[in-house]
């Protein structure tokens, strides 16, 4: 019966240091580095990870060549004891913020189509309340739960959310797609036929990846011929002008990076381009990131209405 209810008890002795410990030891890979990170003694680390091995009853890492790696189950706890320091940060923090008393810097993950549609409005508006805010943007890819996970960002942008527990999602908007041309140069497709028959333009990400339109209308028996792929949809005007080629995209990019050129329907029904944003469990309650989302929100309301 002791044992019972020493077992039990075993959750109540870990604390937020010992969290911490797991965390700064997983992501460093080294009690050396991880010592220096958390500014205390090798032995120090060393005395703390044998009690979270004693409570856990798992040895958590192993050694490899000169450093340490951390066992699938230590990984695991890691991503866990993140959302839990975060919820006690969250604990200890006055929830009414002041935006403009920020002095933060948030990472956004976007490719350029998210990236010049979205971020620049957003900047605008979120630096008006918060001057002492910064922005990074990064390339999103194919966003991956590890970016979220491990910090790399704050928020993604992207039409395709990883699938994952810890992973939140939200639908911003959904984009139709059209066939754009440069009208100078050549009338809009009126048929199936004529739309084929064309020379097109598209949009091949690194890692080889197609844009979801090319895969959905080659799946159906559409069969294109692409003269040009370019490696981001900032690259497509300057070849589409002055051509007879067409390329098919969000009929937004009217607004932006296709501004001048013309556009009419795909000759067959598409499923519109979904956009979603994309944020990690620990962010659920945190209030600047609350605050972050809103304004994004409040940015494709602006857009959508204009």
């Amino acid at each position: 019966m002791a044992s019972m209810t020493e077992h039990a008890g075993t959750h109540l002795e870990i604390n937020g240091r010992l969290l911490q410990l797991l965390v700064v030891v997983v992501e460093e890979g080294s009690i050396t580095r991880a010592a220096e990170r958390l500014g205390v003694t090798q032995s120090a680390v060393s005395h703390l990870l044998d009690k979270l091995r004693s409570l856990l009853d798992d040895p958590l890492f192993v050694k490899s060549g000169r450093g340490i790696v951390a066992t699938d189950r230590a990984e695991r706890l890691a991503r866990e004891a993140r959302i839990l320091l975060e919820e006690m940060r969250r604990f200890a923090r006055v929830e009414n913020f002041d935006p403009a008393q920020l002095q933060t810097s948030f990472t956004i993950a976007a490719n350029d189509l998210q990236r010049d549609l979205l971020l620049p409005r957003l900047f605008e508006r979120l630096h008006a309340q918060a001057p002492g805010l910064s922005l990074r943007v990064i390339n999103s890819g194919v966003p991956s739960v590890e970016m979220l996970r491990d910090e790399q960002c704050q928020l993604v942008i992207s039409p395709r959310p990883p699938d994952a527990g810890d992973i939140l999602q939200k639908r911003l908007f959904e984009g139709e797609y059209r066939v754009f041309f440069d009208a100078t140069c050549r009338e809009a497709p009126s048929t199936l036929d004529e739309y084929q028959s064309a020379d097109h333009i598209t949009v091949t990400y690194d890692p080889p990846r197609q844009l979801d339109i090319d895969r959905n209308l080659a799946s159906r028996g559409i069969d294109r011929r692409f003269l040009v792929r370019v490696p981001g949809i900032a690259a497509i005007a300057p070849f589409l002008r002055g051509s007879r080629m067409l390329t098919t995209l969000p009929v937004l990019l009217a607004n932006n990076m296709l501004h001048g050129f013309e556009h009419c329907p795909v000759p067959v029904p598409c499923t519109p381009m979904p956009m979603y944003m994309i944020w990690h469990l620990r962010y659920r309650h945190d209030p600047v990131h609350t605050w972050l989302r809103g304004e994004l929100e409040a940015v494709v309301s602006e857009i959508l209405g204009s």
